[in-house]
């Protein structure tokens, strides 16, 4: 072979590679267009907002304010509470609705009868919308006729509470719902990861005399660990981002109890119109979600290296 026939190839073969790769970017481009437009322009527009002292009915041109909205966030109490029952709400959901998933997903990976009724059954919380949810909650928490109460005086356990309205039980009832509501999902992503678990690894474990919980630490946990630690995180982003539940279940009482951040900057932005300063609430929220993610990514190359 002649250096000129090589050079042609290998100029064949490059150009052959750029054509893939547009040809691969305009099968892609249908569904980057929906998200250019619908996520990030929005994202861009709220984040440029933050620095302006937007606001709704005002009749003067929109200043742009710098860091200012960021500066009265500093001094926020009610934000930074509201964060702080954001955290508590995230984390109170997010870890009982794993534990309770995966114990649910390894029953029904076990071989029981009418098991793909007990599968069809698990994830219908997951197909009810959040505000149908709320409202079916809602009766259920009832004060005067709701289920919860009326089963706790049969059973001589009182005479009820009133859920959703007390200081002191709002936040543990929201956040019932919202364990009730996700489970079904981290149910079908660990299930998922259990069926494709190789079962001769736990037939060989067992035949060495291994019990249930060395086979689950040894075999099960490494199988399905990439994605508890995916649906975990994922989780926590979309429970720390909540808005329809906890607003039709409490709006955001009582006295704030269960205000979130996201509800937090709805009513800044659409009962007080305060946008631009509704904008850099969103701009902090953003970056906290950033970070969690930056150390979930960070996470799994360090684990896919060592693997």
């Amino acid at each position: 072979m002649t250096l000129a026939t090589a050079t042609k190839r290998s100029a064949k073969g490059a150009s052959d590679r750029r054509g893939a790769d547009h040809g691969a970017w305009f099968l892609v481009l249908p569904a980057l267009i929906p998200i250019l437009i619908l996520s990030v322009v929005p994202l861009l527009y709220g984040i440029t907002l933050a620095f302006t002292d937007s606001q709704s009915g005002r009749t003067e041109p929109t200043q742009w304010v710098g860091a200012l909205n960021f500066q009265d966030l500093l001094h926020d109490t009610l934000f930074w509470d509201s964060f702080r029952i954001g955290l508590l709400w995230a984390f109170g959901v997010t870890v009982p609705q794993f534990f309770l998933a995966l114990g649910l997903a390894l029953l029904l990976n076990q071989p029981l009868r009418m098991r793909w009724l007990a599968r069809a059954l698990a994830i219908i919380p997951w197909a009810m919308p959040e505000v149908v949810v709320g409202i079916m909650w809602r009766l259920v928490y009832h004060p005067d006729a709701g289920v919860l109460n009326e089963t706790m005086s049969t059973l001589g356990l009182g005479d009820g509470k009133d859920w959703l309205t007390g200081t002191s039980t709002a936040l543990l009832a929201v956040i019932v719902v919202g364990v009730w509501a996700g489970m079904p999902q981290t149910t079908v992503a660990l299930l998922a990861g259990l069926q494709n678990t190789p079962r001769e690894l736990h037939e060989a474990a067992a035949m060495d005399g291994a019990g249930a919980w060395r086979r689950f630490r040894t075999v099960t946990w490494p199988a399905i660990k990439p994605i508890a630690l995916a649906i975990t995180a994922l989780n926590f982003i979309w429970n720390f981002n909540s808005f329809a539940l906890v607003y039709v279940l409490t709006q955001g009482g009582p006295g704030g109890r269960t205000r979130l951040p996201m509800l937090f900057a709805y009513e800044e932005a659409f009962r007080y119109g305060q946008f631009g300063y509704a904008a850099a609430m969103g701009c902090v929220m953003v970056a906290v979600i950033s970070v969690i993610l930056a150390f979930y990514l960070v996470g799994r190359l360090k684990g896919a290296d060592e693997s």
